[in-house]
């Protein structure tokens, strides 16, 4: 029993207050929601759904607030895991200049050219892990850390033959000339930055795992009665599979775990790419996660000069509260049932991210199969790629 049971039940005085929930971890920026939520309520309904026990209320923009290209977003919190949301977002126009060398004399040194030379439109989105101090932290400086870079190279962005290409794409990396010379292609540059390096990064400091974890990897989770069974694994340095005896060692929890959407990297996270989450922990040990995660990004591009873009057409970027719960599947039908009817709405793309928010609290069972609920922070962009050929500013 806990002591706050045993006061309340002998003690005189009544019942204690409930403990508040712990705050954010440190951040140098404080908590706070997205700046373009200020003045924002919540979805329509949410009078009387605040009534309820159990409501949790959709945050939308102001009516008089747009985003971006007219973009729509709507957020929920989690299911009271937490007072604070460990999602957060961003969006706004990057200004890239370009630089430029200084004097003559002083040539040595490169000036930024105050005019703007290219204009750049940015939206993300961060899920923290075990608190938003991360996610915090990467929503307020990240777009900072991406403009200076692409000014760093904007000059071969812009030019008639950039100086690399992959895969037919255009990119400029920091060395054109070697990844010309050697072939490298652009898959192969996110593949072999991820191939082996959690189990490879277990072989070298072991420590790391602090004999709770094993690096092999086997084909399904080991039992006590396969102990001396011959079984297939695989190991970081290897190609292929090959067979050993079972030992007790390797009833350890595996390094990765489950396959999809039920993979796990050390029991405890489903990504294997992450910023900051230098304080994180399996839970009740103290091994650490930042090791075996990746800073490296997947990058996809898409040149949108060369599609036949049609109003309807959107990007729908969210969190994994929101893909835990539907299919990629599920929400192009929602897009599509929803948009072609609703034209007129200017708040179209907004009114659309509440719904597919909805749409995860187990209301309609016909769509998502078994009327499966998210408990987890859902956070929703709508971005209308038509946007960016009605008015000529966008990249």
């Amino acid at each position: 029993m806990s002591a706050g049971w045993f006061r309340r039940r002998f003690l005189a005085g009544g019942p204690l207050p409930a403990p508040r929930p712990p705050g954010p971890r440190a951040s140098p920026v404080p908590y706070r929601r997205p700046r373009f939520l200020r003045g924002s309520g919540s979805s329509p309904g949410a009078a009387d759904a605040s009534r309820r026990s159990d409501a949790r209320p959709v945050r939308s923009p102001a009516r008089g607030r747009t985003l971006p290209w007219n973009a729509g977003y709507a957020e929920i919190i989690n299911a009271e895991k937490s007072e604070f949301n460990e999602d957060q977002a961003a969006c706004g126009k990057l200004c890239i200049r370009r630089y430029e060398f200084g004097p003559e004399e002083d040539r040595e040194w490169l000036t930024l050219c105050p005019e703007e030379f290219l204009m750049g439109h940015y939206w993300a989105l961060f899920d923290g892990h075990g608190g938003p101090a991360a996610a915090i932290l990467a929503a307020n400086t990240l777009h900072s850390c991406l403009r200076r870079q692409l000014e760093a190279v904007v000059e071969g962005m812009v030019a008639a033959q950039p100086p690399m290409h992959l895969s037919g794409r255009c990119v400029c990396p920091s060395d054109p000339q070697f990844v010309e010379e050697k072939g490298i292609k652009a898959e192969d540059l996110v593949i072999g930055a991820l191939e082996g390096a959690f189990q490879e990064c277990a072989f070298v400091y072991p420590e790391l795992l602090a004999d709770e974890f094993t690096r092999l990897e086997f084909p399904r989770r080991l039992k006590g009665d396969d102990l001396g069974q011959k079984v297939l694994f695989r190991d970081h340095h290897m190609s292929g599979w090959s067979y050993k005896c079972v030992e007790k060692s390797d009833l350890k929890y595996p390094l990765i775990h489950g396959h999809g959407r039920q993979a796990r990297l050390l029991g405890t996270l489903a990504v294997s790419r992450g910023l900051g989450d230098h304080q994180l922990r399996v839970l009740d040990t103290n091994i650490q996660l930042k090791p075996f995660l990746l800073s490296v990004p997947q990058v996809t591009v898409l040149d949108v000069d060369q599609l036949d873009l049609q109003e309807e057409d959107v990007v729908v970027m969210a969190t994994d509260g929101l893909w835990d719960v539907l299919s990629n599947e599920q929400v192009a039908w929602l897009v599509r049932s929803f948009l072609p009817g609703n034209r007129e709405d200017p708040h179209r793309f907004s009114e659309l991210a509440q719904m597919l928010i909805h749409s995860t609290q187990g209301k309609d069972d016909n769509l998502t199969g078994e009327g499966q609920v998210s408990y987890d922070d859902v956070s929703v962009f709508v971005i209308p790629l038509n946007s960016q050929s009605q008015g000529g500013s966008g990249y």
